[in-house]
């Protein structure tokens, strides 16, 4: 089984040896016991992030493993579980990423900075106890992100954060699954997993102020208002 403990602005899930994949700034592939995610303060502007996270972990007495970053303060962690599955989420949507279905090509506002300070963020660490190829780890990753974003969708209006992230882990010794797709038990209960621990987390983070209504309602975000060309592979020049 996999647990969760938080100290420092550092929250931690662990459990038995994993193999795990982040999709975070130190992100690929890695062994260990531990994934982790750290809240980093107001004005927050370090590049050095491997550094800055390891410096973190070792202030909160955990070991080394993939790391996380999120302005959301760890209070607002939410962590859920079911049959095999683990997961802990810090949701905060002041940085919403919107995707207009029919974009006009203008520039969404607000939004001058390449940095905004403090972002939100939605992070995601997410385990199961089952052992999955690699393969599978990675639509695991990917079932997690869309889960994510249908919960966001439907709470926010917005699928994402321009920062949002995600790690998901396998346990190196637990019963083999080939899969873990939406159809199979670990897919079903990581979307359940996701979806109570995104939405308990908004409710905690949100609990005193009001969810941004839009992009431009928000404190910083960003909207993809340009087109792509579209063609038929077939057509396509050699």
């Amino acid at each position: 089984m996999y647990r969760s403990d938080r100290r420092a602005g550092v929250c931690r899930l662990h459990g038995p040896a994993t193999r795990w994949l982040s999709a975070g700034f130190d992100g690929g592939y890695a062994e260990g016991t531990s994934a982790y995610n750290v809240t980093v303060p107001e004005g927050f502007d370090r590049t050095d992030l491997a550094t800055y996270a390891r410096e973190r972990r070792r202030e909160a007495e955990f070991d080394d493993g993939p790391t996380l970053l999120t302005g959301v303060e760890q209070q607002h962690a939410r962590g859920t579980r079911l049959d095999s599955v683990t997961a802990v989420a810090t949701a905060g949507v002041s940085n919403p990423a919107g995707l207009p279905m029919d974009p006009d090509g203008e520039p969404a506002e607000p939004n001058a900075g390449d940095t905004p300070p403090n972002p939100g963020t939605v992070n995601v660490l997410l385990a199961t106890t089952r052992r999955l190829p690699d393969g599978a780890l990675a639509s695991l990753l990917a079932l997690v992100a869309e889960t994510k974003a249908a919960t966001l969708l439907h709470e926010t209006g917005v699928p994402g954060t321009t920062s949002d992230a995600v790690i998901v882990g396998s346990a190196r010794d637990g019963d083999p699954a080939q899969f873990a797709g939406s159809a199979t038990a670990v897919g079903r209960a990581a979307r359940a997993c996701v979806r109570e621990a995104v939405r308990e987390s908004l409710a905690s983070r949100y609990a005193d102020t009001a969810l941004p209504k839009s992009v431009a309602d928000a404190e910083y975000g960003v909207e993809t208002t340009v087109r792509a060309a579209v063609f038929d592979p077939s057509d396509t020049p050699k």
